[in-house]
């Protein structure tokens, strides 16, 4: 087609540009844009044509079309011819000057336009400004905006007309009096100075390399005189930047001497800005490029102008920053790169400047100042190379500041010192020291500021700072001889503590350098060094720290690392062992962490490896020096109590290891006297040090203990004053405590066979004699939990140490009742509600001790253990769930002691009677109503128990009497709610029942069959499901009843029985099923007691609600029933309706019995059966349908079937009746439809609406089909009466029963298929159009049910379904809809000479549908039309082909019908569609886009398949347009905005010779039509569209 089309084309869209919808406007411009693709001189010409016929369209519109414009010629720049061009840049033109007020983005779409255009012609667009840009003539700024865009898009192009540019804008600028014109002259001279710059910078590729700086300096120098005199004092902020901007490029280009010149002026103007301008950035930027500027030309003058530079670009440094701000960022590099330059060119007068700012005390001004020193140290560093010295010495007090940001700073400025060589200069040394100090800081100091204050958190400080001396210490190598050995005398002092780990790190690094340097030579030398750390005081201290190996980022390996480095320093044997064990402690704390290390376990193996080093030393000198230094830094640990504790541990050690008794006698007394005895972990440690010692000093340590009792240091604080001063008392209790501890350790050290004789004598007389004072003569015992606590830990160890002794059995401890009454005052003093300290623990421990010491204790003594102990733990609650901590670990603990002492005192008595006073004392706990007593309580009876049985010794056969009781007591805990009582109780059991097998007689080895049954039982009650548990509960009753002996049936029936009413309905449910099961296996011996037993459980059934006991009185009446079933039977009968729940209980428990479930189905089937189902009334006289009642009968014998059949033992009832009980039951519900109940009955029912079982989904056909075959021919007998029903409902239910009875092959099965289809068949003329649609849908399921059969009944089931296409209740019939998804699912089982005869009709008939109303008719017409397809693959005629053609364009725009099942639809459909088109790729990508369940991207599906289309069938265009069209007045707005993307992607694809076959004028006037549909998606596929028919042009 010729060039009017697309003129037309574009005027339709440009036409549409002013539509509201931003999408519509956007895509208008994208089919501009698309059109401009094939025909770019076209396109732009009907645009500019339209912008100059349409004057009044408003500017955003005129804006939309510039842009579009602006792409075109982008993209086609070289394809353009100079008429066009010249007709662009003459509208651009006009656009951009049109109106002399500014409006941005207009002008701006314009002058883009113009730049675009530039790229190639720039002489044309020169011609056509310059014509704007008269001498004399003030021009329009966007005119201005131009040349300087152009300037930056074309340097080689432009800058040769800049001669002239300038000479005409020069006389310009004093014609400029608004702001916003000189703002564009300034960012015009801007662009223009740096193009030439540029165009300078690449000469040897400019076409004219002989363009000189100077050809530009005499316009420059006038306009900079312009801008600088004038302009800069302007008012307006934007102006003074946008000056100031064009000043620094600018200054490059003034000739030398007029830069000179102006200096002095220019850069206190500059400097002015500062203080008008927020953001300052553009100025330090500027004020850069003219100190350039300055220095390149050797400029004298800025040594006058320094004094003021430096003081405001100081002043930029130390305003305040928000550090996320990258304009303030950017300023910052500015202004920084500015101080290079005067560094460079000015040294002294910098650091003049700059060192006395670091003596200020403001903290901006501090850290600006220590940020330029770095920044110049780094980029100036030759011209700061001689004054090193100055600069060290000016950094004193800013080494004192305390701000975490001055210390930042300060941190940076000595890394680049290091790296510079400043710390080799005197002074250096401070420097170290303060990074070091950093380095030290604790990481929590971060939260100790006000959050309102704006410092970095102090960790950054640190981290910093440990980064910071670790490079230094690794990467710098003229920092080695700096830093080594001087870092050493850093890891004594505690200040440094926290800089440990860095500093070993960076030690050990030198260290090892060293030693690579020259190997043998030692690496401290002290004679040159005497302020370093001895070698004691170095392993002492990282030895001390290494004990909180991962606090400080674990200083444990650091520190034991150094160690190893230094090992020929600290002493020359050490080396080779120091290899070995080293390693291996640093292997073990890389396998943990600090949650999973045993921090007792990593002490005992630092302990073992000091001593271990001492036995390698072994030399006494070395060694007592070494004690000397660990009791030297004692003091220091007073802040860290667990390192002070190990450090005492050391002494005690190193003490042990010393053979000068002097010396250790005399450090013995310094620790008393020297301890902090206020402080727990050092009254602690120093009793562990007196303990480690006593392993080899047992005597000196004793005699040391003695004489300080009885020194003066002791006796000050015991003075009987004292003893009434609260404070007083305190401490002379911790020193009291202390010593207490000190024995008990000393005990428990020291070798055994030396401690049982000073037992009694010596440490056991000191400790009471610490533990109680004499007052005025009388004895009096302390109250301080903390000295009690002492005497009992110390009392554990003594009597620990005496029974692991080889002599303890010989042994007569003579105060070993009053030891065991003073345990027993402290544990009934614990309070009994909680458990806070480990008193009643170590009580135990030392009771449990006692207790196997001789003498042996009275009964009453033993029975007030027992109690007091038991009282003492049991009832302490459990810590709540998840918060099992230090509390947890010391409740079990005392458990466990608990076991071992009533072990102990069981180990006394090992008799019936011994165990039963036990059990005594349990028995309150076993049956307590807390789980918690309970569990506890049976873990103790079990444990006692096992005890009992593993040191049973029988010498005569006696009765074990007090089984029965036994075993009833526990029993019922085998269903406890708690596993852990269920276990432990079933344990019991099996103890019990192999002790009574035992008192038998049977040897200990034996093992019963019976009886091990339990522990295969045991496993499986952790399970909480209640059935396994009770069945459990049957099996052990069952295993009782075969090893109980008859005589202690009733104690244990008796005992069951009080169960009953246990607080645990668990274990009350267990006790039933247990006696259930005793009376079972057992109750011949009982029979006068079962008419007792059963009016028990007729009293619980009307006393109790509780689920547990119904049950087991349901039970209970079951045996009763099973003896007089009529009684029974008949006491039912008469229940008013509705059942309560025990009738209802009660009728399923007749159920149980199949004989008696028979006999009652019968009698209530028939009941049910004879009355009417229902009985109508009208409410009110003129009512239109009368109300249908139910009738009493039929509806309580329906509540009766539903109990009895409900419980599962009714089966073999049901299945005898079961085609009777069905075809009843089917019959009754469709009775119940719409029936209301009685009136006396409406009331309840709504009373128990709430608590109704929601309605189910019943499928009874496909269920019997499924499970009961056989049994149809009876239960068809029985449905086939109802056909003829006078009831509707009844018919609609037979014959939905027998139409879904079809789905199934069982009816042709049992020859059963032709009887029902005659039957379904003689239905179709029923009145009723349910039962039509039922019988349709019934001959369509012989497709599912009997497909075999299908082929047979062909045309018989065509023809009914044809008829039923044609019913004629109406156009949107249900009748109809049945009939179209009988033929999909029956078309591919016809034979193909019966479908053929229906296929043209059935298309035909289902055509109109596609676009039906209604969803479902749209879904199953569309369905069936792709079965259509399916069934004659292969053999398609050509009368069928044309109705597959004419249905591809609907089902194509349905795949964006707005329901799912119509969009699924149409994709079976077209997947069936296309073998019959005969072409493979078309339904390739039907295949490949339209899977069931895949995303599809309609855009791409539609895309591929009418390039297919169009490749294939170019014929059919006109044909598929013209369908298309007709959806462009769809009622769908999605189908109507695919039907004009259907139609784009048809041209799109097709050939333009294929042109001919559409109607482009009604397509045209169709799409223009959809320009103004109201759904914005529509206009958009519309505007697309119309870019596309540019093919036809």
């Amino acid at each position: 087609m010729s060039e009017p089309y697309v003129k037309k084309l574009s005027t339709i869209l440009l036409d549409s540009v002013t539509d509201k919808d931003p999408l519509v406007q956007e895509q208008v411009c994208s089919a501009l844009c698309a059109l401009g693709e094939s025909q770019p001189e076209e396109t732009l010409s009907a645009c500019e044509e339209h912008l100059r016929q349409h004057e009044k369209l408003a500017h955003p519109y005129r804006t939309m079309v510039l842009r579009a414009m602006e792409t075109i010629v982008s993209n086609h720049i070289s394809e353009l011819g100079k008429d066009v061009t010249r007709a662009i840049i003459l509208l651009a033109s006009s656009e951009m000057t049109k109106v002399k007020d500014l409006v941005s983005d207009w002008q701006q779409a314009a002058s883009s336009v113009l730049v675009a255009v530039g790229k190639r012609f720039v002489g044309m667009v020169m011609e056509e400004m310059l014509g704007k840009f008269q001498p004399g003539v003030l021009p329009h700024c966007f005119v201005v905006q131009t040349l300087a865009n152009l300037s930056v898009f074309n340097v080689f192009g432009m800058v040769p007309f800049l001669t002239s540019v300038l000479s005409t804008m020069l006389p310009m600028l004093g014609m400029a009096k608004h702001d916003s014109m000189r703002v564009v002259f300034c960012c015009a001279l801007q662009r223009f100075s740096e193009s030439t710059l540029e165009y300078l910078a690449n000469l040897d590729q400019a076409p004219d390399p002989t363009v000189r700086k100077d050809t530009f300096a005499s316009d420059i120098s006038s306009a900079y005189d312009t801008l600088f005199h004038h302009w800069l004092q302007s008012r307006e902020a934007k102006l003074r930047l946008a000056v100031v901007e064009a000043l620094g490029p600018m200054s490059h280009l003034l000739p030398s001497e007029k830069l000179e010149e102006q200096l002095p002026k220019l850069l206190p103007g500059v400097l002015a800005l500062y203080k008008k301008h927020a953001e300052t950035s553009h100025v330090s930027k500027s004020l850069g490029q003219i100190l350039e500027a300055a220095v390149s030309v050797g400029s004298r003058t800025l040594e006058v102008q320094l004094d003021s530079l430096l003081a405001a670009l100081h002043a930029q440094i130390c305003v305040p920053v928000e550090t996320s701000s990258p304009l303030v960022t950017s300023n910052q590099k500015e202004v920084l790169r500015c101080f290079t330059v005067l560094a460079c060119c000015s040294p002294e007068r910098l650091l003049a400047f700059l060192l006395p700012k670091l003596d200020t005390s403001n903290e901006r001004t501090r850290v600006g100042t220590l940020q330029v020193l770095r920044h110049i140290i780094n980029s100036a560093a030759a011209q700061m190379e001689v004054k090193k010295p100055f600069i060290l010495s000016s950094m004193r007090l800013p080494l004192l500041d305390p701000n975490s940001k001055v210390k930042r700073a300060v941190v940076q400025v000595i890394s680049a010192m290091a790296h510079h060589g400043y710390l080799e200069q005197p002074g250096g040394e401070a420097m170290l020291e303060y990074i070091v100090q950093q380095c030290a800081l604790p990481p929590e100091a971060q939260h100790q500021k006000p959050s309102g204050e704006e410092e970095p958190p102090a960790d950054s400080v640190r981290d910093i700072s440990v980064s910071t001396l670790y490079l230094v210490s690794t990467t710098v190598d003229r920092m080695s001889d700096v830093l080594w050995p001087h870092l050493l005398q850093f890891l004594t002092p505690v200040r440094f503590t926290g800089a440990l780990t860095p500093l070993c790190r960076s030690l050990v690094h030198l260290a090892q350098k060293r030693q690579e340097a020259a190997a043998e030579a030692p690496l401290i030398q002290y004679d040159a060094n005497v302020t370093l750390p001895s070698p004691y005081a170095i392993a002492t201290r990282l030895l001390t720290v290494s004990s909180s190996p991962y606090l400080g980022g674990g200083r444990g390996a650091a520190s034991l690392c150094l160690l190893n480095v230094l090992h020929r320093d600290i002493h020359p044997s050490l080396g080779q062992r120091w290899a070995t064990t080293i390693a291996l402690l640093l292997e073990h704390l890389e396998e943990h962490t600090a949650k999973t290390l045993s921090q007792k376990e990593w002490e005992e193996k630092l302990l073992v490896f000091l001593r271990d080093s001492l036995a390698v030393v072994s030399d006494n000198t070395w060694i007592c020096q070494l004690s000397l230094e660990m009791c030297k830094q004692l003091p220091c640990y007073n802040g860290t109590p667990q390192e002070k504790n190990f450090l005492y541990k050391c002494v005690g050690t190193t003490l042990g290891a010393a053979s000068s008794k002097d010396v250790v006698r005399k450090l013995l007394q310094e620790l008393l006297e020297t301890a902090r005895y206020q402080e727990e972990a050092e009254r602690e440690g120093l009793a562990c040090c007196f303990g480690i010692c006593a392993i080899s000093h047992l005597d000196d340590t004793l005699a040391q203990l003695e004489d300080f009792v009885r020194s003066d240091v002791f006796r000050k604080s015991i003075g009987i004053f004292n003893i009434f001063k609260d404070r007083s008392d305190n401490d002379v209790d911790r020193v009291k405590g202390t010593l207490i501890l000190c024995y008990g350790h000393v005990a428990a050290q020291a070798p055994r066979e030396l401690v049982l004789a000073r037992a009694e004598s010596d440490i056991l007389r000191n400790m009471f004699q610490c533990f109680s004072t004499k007052v005025l003569g009388i004895k009096v015992e302390t109250k301080d939990p903390g000295l009690q606590l002492c005497l009992v830990q110390s009392m554990c160890m003594v009597c620990q140490a005496i029974c692991s002794s080889a002599q303890a059995g010989s042994f007569h401890f003579t105060r070993k009742a009053e030891l065991v009454a003073q345990m027993m005052d402290f544990i009934k003093a614990e309070p009994p509600d909680s458990l806070r300290t480990p008193i009643r623990k170590k009580a135990m421990l030392a009771c449990t001790h006692l207790v196997s010491l001789e003498p042996e204790l009275e009964e009453q003594v033993q029975s007030d253990i027992i109690h007091s102990c038991l009282h003492s733990i049991m009832a302490v609650p459990p810590e709540p769930e998840g918060e099992g901590g230090p509390q947890e670990f010391l409740y079990l603990d005392t458990m466990h002691t608990l076991e071992d002492l009533l072990r102990s005192i069981l180990r006394r008595n090992m008799t019936p009677q011994g165990l039963q006073l036990m059990v005594e004392h349990l028995s309150p706990w076993i049956k307590s109503p807390r789980g918690y007593e309970r569990v506890r309580a049976l873990g103790l009876s079990a444990c006692l128990l096992q005890f009992f049985l593993e040191h049973l010794h029988v010498s005569a056969l006696v009765p074990f009497h007090n089984l029965g009781l036994l075993v009833g007591l526990f029993s019922p805990r085998c269903a406890d709610l708690w596993p852990a009582t269920r276990q432990e109780a079933v344990s019991c059991v099996y103890s019990l029942l192999y002790l009574q097998l035992g008192y038998e007689g049977f040897s200990r080895d034996y093992r019963d069959d019976v009886a091990e049954r339990l522990l295969t039982l045991k496993d499986g009650l952790v399970h909480p499901d209640p059935a396994i548990l009770f069945h459990a509960c049957h099996s052990i009753a069952q295993i009782i009843a075969k090893r109980l002996p008859p005589d202690q049936l009733i104690n244990l029936l008796l005992t069951l029985f009080e169960s009953l009413g246990d607080p645990d309905k668990n274990c009350s449910r267990a006790a039933t099923v247990m006696i259930n099961c005793l009376l079972k296996e057992r109750g011949s011996m009982l029979l006068e007691k079962v008419p007792e037993i059963m009016s028990v459980l007729r009293s619980r059934l009307q006393e109790t609600r509780e689920e547990h006991v119904l049950q087991s009185a349901q039970h209970s009446v079951y045996v009763l029933a099973s003896q007089h079933c009529v009684a029974v039977v008949t006491s039912l009968l008469g229940s008013p309706l509705p059942f309560d729940s025990h009738t209802c209980s009660l009728w399923r428990a007749l159920a149980v019995e199949p004989g008696l479930s028979a006999q009652v189905l019968g009698l209530l089937l028939e009941k049910m059966s004879r009355d009417v189902p229902f009985k109508e009334s009208r409410a009110f006289l003129l009512s239109s349908a009368p109300d249908r009642v139910a009738t009493l009968l039929p509806l309580a014998a329906t509540c009766a079937l539903h109990e009895v059949m409900s419980a599962p033992a009714s089966g073999p009832a049901v299945t005898e009746l079961y085609p009777q009980l069905f075809a009843g039951l089917l019959l009754r519900v469709s009775c119940t439809v719409g029936v209301q109940l009685p009136r006396n009955l409406q009331a309840k029912e709504r009373r128990a609406g709430s608590s109704a079982l929601a309605s189910r989904t019943l499928d009874p056909c496909s269920a019997m089909a499924k499970f009961a075959g056989p049994r149809l021919p009876l239960v068809m007998k029985a449905l086939l009466g109802a056909q003829s029903s006078v009831y509707e409902a009844q018919r609609v239910t037979s014959t939905a029963f027998l139409a879904e009875l079809l789905t199934s092959n069982v009816v042709n099965d049992l020859m059963l298929l032709e009887s029902l289809l005659d039957n379904l068949a003689a239905r179709q003329k029923d009145p009723c159009a349910s039962v039509r649609r039922l019988v349709l849908r019934g001959l369509a399921n012989l497709a599912s049910g009997s497909p075999d059969k299908v082929r047979a009944h062909g045309p018989q089931l065509l023809t009914a379904m044809i008829s039923g296409l044609d019913d004629g209740d109406g156009p949107h019939s249900l009748v109809a809809l049945e009939a179209m998804a009988g033929l999909a699912k029956l078309l591919g089982l016809v034979e193909p000479e019966d479908l053929r005869a229906v296929l043209l009709h059935t298309a035909i008939r289902i055509r109109p549908f596609f676009d039906s109303e209604k969803m479902e008719f749209r879904s199953v017409s569309i369905r069936l039309f792709g079965h259509l397809n399916k069934a004659c693959h292969g053999a398609c005629e050509d009368v069928f082909l044309e109705q597959v053609v004419g249905g591809l364009v609907p089902l194509l725009l349905h795949l964006r019908d707005p329901q799912a099942s119509v969009a699924a639809a149409c994709r079976f459909a077209l997947r069936m569609c296309g073998p019959n088109l005969e072409c493979e790729e078309l339904a390739d990508v039907f295949q490949k886009h339209l899977q069931d369940g895949r995303g599809l991207h309609f855009g791409e599906f539609l895309n591929a398949a009418c390039k297919h289309l169009m490749c294939y069938f170019p014929d059919l265009l006109g044909r598929l347009v013209s369908t298309s069209l007709f959806y462009f007045k769809s009622s769908w707005e999605d189908v109507r905005a695919a039907a004009p993307m259907l139609t784009g992607f048809l041209v799109l694809h097709v050939e333009p010779q294929q042109q001919s076959q559409v109607d482009l004028e009604q397509l045209t006037a169709a799409l223009q039509l959809l320009l103004k549909d109201p759904a914005p998606k529509v206009r958009v596929k519309a505007a697309e569209t119309l870019g596309r028919l540019v093919k036809f042009a």
